[in-house]
C-alpha cells in the first residue's frame, strides 16, 4: 500500500506531501515531515488542518461527498514519467513547490494529476491512486478501520485540507481528502479528466464497504448515488457516473484471481495515437479494443503504472 497526492486549488502542496507519505515504506515520522513541509510551502493551515473558506475555482469537499476529486501517480523517475505522459497524454508539467521529485500535470492550463518520483526510494511499485472527497478525514479513517480496512498514512494536514491514504478490506489502495477541491477537476463535471473503476473480487461487498465509508447512497443531496447496471455497481455524483465497481456477474462467486485495485481512466481524443506513443516511449499495451464504441486501451507507463484511455468525453469504455 502506498502513494499520495491530492490537492484542491494548490496541487503543489499535496502533490509533494502525498508522494512522501506513500503507504508502506514511509514511516510515521516521514509522513509528518512531509505534511509539515507542505504546510510551510503552501501557507498557513487553519486550525485542525481545515481552511475556513474557498478560493476562486474551488469548492469544499462537503459539496461532493464520496466523489472522486483527484488522482496521483507514484513514479520511479520524474523525467521519465513526464516524458511518457507528455507524449501519450499531451500533458504539460510544472514544478511542485516542495522539491525536484514532484510535479503537477496540467492539460490546457488546468491541473490534472500529481506526480511524485518516490517509488524507488520507498521500494514500492509505480501506481496511480484515486482520492475521494469526504466531510471528515478523521471519521472516515475510523470507519475504514472498523470495517476491516487499513490506514497507511494520515490524516495529515495540508494548506487547504487534510488527507489520508487507506486500503479497503481486500487491499485496494485509495485516498481521501477533506477540504477544498478543484471545480475544474471534479469528476461529475463535463470537463472531468478522469473517472475510476474498482477491479475487485466481490463488487457487491465492496459497494457495501465504500458506501458505509464514503456515505454513498445516504440520501443527502451532496452524496453519491449507487445503481446496479450490467453486472456492475455504478456510482453517480450530481447525475454523472464517476466510478464503477466490477467483479463479473453479481450472482457469481467472488473471483480469487482478481487482485483488487482502482483503475484510473482518462478520456482522450485519439486512443490509437496514445497506443503508438506508449510503445515509442517505453510503455506497454496491456489490452485494447480500437473498434469498440468508444475505443479504449489499457496501458502501462515506462515504470509499470497501469491506466486506461478512452475516446471522447463519456468515460465509458464498454469493457
Amino acid at each position: 500500500m502506498h502513494h499520495d497526492n491530492r490537492m484542491p486549488p494548490d496541487p503543489d502542496a499535496t502533490t509533494a506531501a502525498g508522494g512522501a507519505t506513500a503507504a508502506g515504506g514511509a514511516t510515521a515520522a516521514g509522513g509528518a515531515t512531509a505534511a509539515g513541509g507542505a504546510t510551510a510551502a503552501g501557507g498557513a493551515t487553519a486550525a485542525g488542518g481545515r481552511t475556513r473558506g474557498t478560493r476562486t475555482g474551488s469548492a469544499l469537499s462537503e459539496s461532493a461527498v464520496g466523489a472522486p476529486c483527484w488522482v496521483s501517480l507514484t513514479a520511479r523517475d520524474l523525467t521519465t514519467a513526464q516524458s511518457f505522459y507528455g507524449a501519450v497524454m499531451g500533458w504539460e508539467f510544472r514544478p511542485a513547490k516542495l522539491g525536484e521529485q514532484f510535479s503537477v500535470a496540467t492539460a490546457h492550463g488546468n491541473p490534472v494529476a500529481g506526480v511524485g518520483a518516490i517509488a524507488s526510494s520507498l521500494q514500492i511499485a509505480a501506481a496511480w491512486t484515486p482520492y475521494f472527497a469526504v466531510l471528515s478525514a478523521d471519521e472516515t479513517v475510523s470507519r475504514v478501520r472498523e470495517r476491516g480496512g487499513t490506514t497507511a498514512v494520515g490524516p495529515i494536514p495540508f494548506p487547504n485540507g487534510r488527507a489520508a491514504l487507506l486500503s479497503d478490506r481486500d487491499g485496494a489502495v485509495f485516498g481521501i481528502w477533506e477540504g477544498e477541491i478543484l471545480t475544474s477537476w471534479r469528476s461529475e463535471l463535463h470537463s472531468a479528466p478522469a473517472w475510476l473503476r474498482l477491479r475487485t473480487r466481490d463488487a457487491f461487498d465492496a459497494a457495501i464497504f465504500y458506501g458505509e465509508v464514503l456515505d454513498w447512497a445516504c440520501g443527502r443531496p451532496e452524496c453519491c448515488e449507487v445503481q446496479y447496471q450490467q453486472e456492475e455497481v455504478v456510482v453517480y455524483s450530481a447525475g454523472r457516473a464517476t466510478a464503477r465497481l466490477s467483479s463479473g456477474a453479481v450472482e457469481a462467486d467472488p473471483d480469487p484471481g482478481v487482485r483488487p485495485h482502482w483503475q484510473v481512466h482518462f478520456t482522450v481524443a485519439d486512443v490509437e495515437a496514445c497506443v503508438r506513443a506508449t510503445a515509442e516511449y517505453g510503455g506497454h499495451v496491456v489490452d485494447q479494443d480500437l473498434s469498440a464504441q468508444p475505443p479504449w486501451a489499457t496501458l502501462r507507463d515506462a515504470d509499470g503504472a497501469q491506466f486506461r484511455v478512452v475516446a471522447g468525453d463519456t468515460g465509458h469504455p464498454g469493457a
